[in-house]
């Protein structure tokens, strides 16, 4: 297990820390020391185990930020806090690696150390694409992005970024030098901006000439920010985290405009302007697409019997239990206990018996509600027949439902049934 190692000898400063650590439900346990000589005594407990440090640069028994060197020497990400600022120092602790300067300025500044934690869990899953010729210029930025725990990976100009992003499609933050052989930073930035909008992929311009259009250049032309070096790596850092969370919030606000607010699942104006798409991509390749509109059985004792509260807990585990099994198709919550799945590249046949199986699986998992096991069941349609439109073919899913539903519940109907009939 991960953990993280926090040292402050001020009373008063470790309780808002204490406080601020468990308010950010962070997925490392946290230890606490109020010296060196303990910091090392926890340290020697746990040797390796530690993700990041949040570390006070003047301790009773390290006054001239031997902690630092501490934390550092055993490479262990760390966050400084200071009483006062100073310049001089400040250079010194970002030249031995350190992660971020915090000055003791209230509890902003603590939240804000706090946050920088939070901030380098996150980084580990985000990967990153440094575009260089210069082999030190390069690698100081790939430095840079590792001490904050980026993925990095490394292209020598243009032509090669471009190779190294189709081979790595999560690649969410570019930054490119100017000057580069075969394909320079400026034509690199405005070919990817005819595939890649400003909130796929973030593209930073660096570059060392003195030319007061470049960065204007850059920016007009697809880059969402420019850097003149030589920068400091606050300045980097800063730019670059700016940068990340603006994509983060717009990565959020698009997840919530899409979702259902209760389940989480997709809501129905995503899944008409998604399910379109599928339908004409599968008319036009004459590609087997079947819809299925699923309803769970007798849902509406559950809401007699629990309450509005007890309703809603189990729409939540039954929408979560059918994303699990249905997620890698197109699954959005309709309306109440309906729900539209698009399974592109499945006939009528398959399609049933895949949902054969995912009915069985829900039903074998209980919910407790109120102290009561309730098991759930669930009824639905299921057409391959494209029709002349989306909408006709989710009508005869629903044709198909409401037959399942007279039959008694707990059953599929699909269009081997209707043939049948027939």
């Amino acid at each position: 297990m991960k953990r993280i190692l926090i040292v402050e000898d001020s009373d008063m400063v470790m309780k808002v820390l204490r406080h601020l650590v468990q308010s950010a439900a962070l997925s490392y346990e946290a230890l606490y020391a109020t010296s060196l000589a303990q910091a090392r005594e926890i340290y020697d407990q746990f040797p390796g185990e530690f993700f990041a440090a949040l570390v006070d640069l003047n301790l009773p028994d390290a006054a001239n930020g031997e902690i630092v060197d501490f934390t550092i020497g055993h490479k262990i990400p760390t966050i400084v806090l200071t009483g006062s600022y100073d310049e001089q120092r400040r250079e010194q602790l970002f030249a031995k690696g350190i992660v971020d300067y915090v000055t003791k300025e209230g509890r902003y500044a603590y939240s804000k150390a706090v946050g920088m934690i939070h901030r380098l869990e996150k980084n580990q899953q985000i990967s990153v694409l440094v575009v260089d010729d210069s082999d030190v210029s390069r690698k100081h930025m790939a430095n840079l992005f590792r001490r904050h725990l980026f993925r990095v990976l490394e292209a020598v100009d243009g032509v090669d970024a471009i190779k190294v992003l189709l081979d790595n499609p999560d690649i969410k933050l570019l930054i490119t030098d100017y000057n580069m052989p075969r394909m320079d930073g400026f034509e690199l930035v405005r070919n990817l901006r005819y595939k890649y909008d400003k909130t796929d992929l973030i593209m930073i311009g660096v570059s060392g000439e003195s030319s007061e259009a470049l960065s204007a250049k850059f920016i007009k032309h697809g880059a969402n920010d420019f850097l003149r070096k030589p920068f400091h790596p606050e300045e980097f850092y800063c730019r670059i985290i700016h940068n990340i969370e603006a994509l983060e919030l717009i990565e959020q606000i698009t997840y919530s405009a899409q979702r259902d607010h209760l389940t989480g699942l997709y809501h129905r104006s995503y899944f008409f302007n998604s399910a379109r798409e599928l339908y004409r991509q599968a008319q036009e390749k004459s590609a087997p697409l079947s819809l299925a509109v699923i309803n769970i059985d007798h849902f509406s004792d559950i809401n007699r019997r629990y309450g509005n509260y007890g309703g809603d807990q189990a729409l939540k585990y039954i929408a979560g239990r059918l994303e699990q099994m249905l997620g890698r198709f197109l699954l959005a919550r309709a309306d109440s206990d309906d729900f539209f799945v698009v399974m592109p590249g499945l006939d009528h046949e398959k399609a049933v018996a895949f949902l054969s199986k995912v009915k069985q699986l829900l039903a074998a998992e209980p919910l407790s509600i109120q102290g009561e096991m309730q098991h759930f069941y669930f009824s639905a349609g299921v057409t391959a027949h494209l029709g002349s439109s989306l909408d006709e073919q989710i009508a005869l899913a629903i044709q198909y439902l409401d037959r399942a539903k007279e039959a008694g519940g707990n059953v599929i109907v699909d269009d081997g049934d209707d043939d049948e009939d027939n």
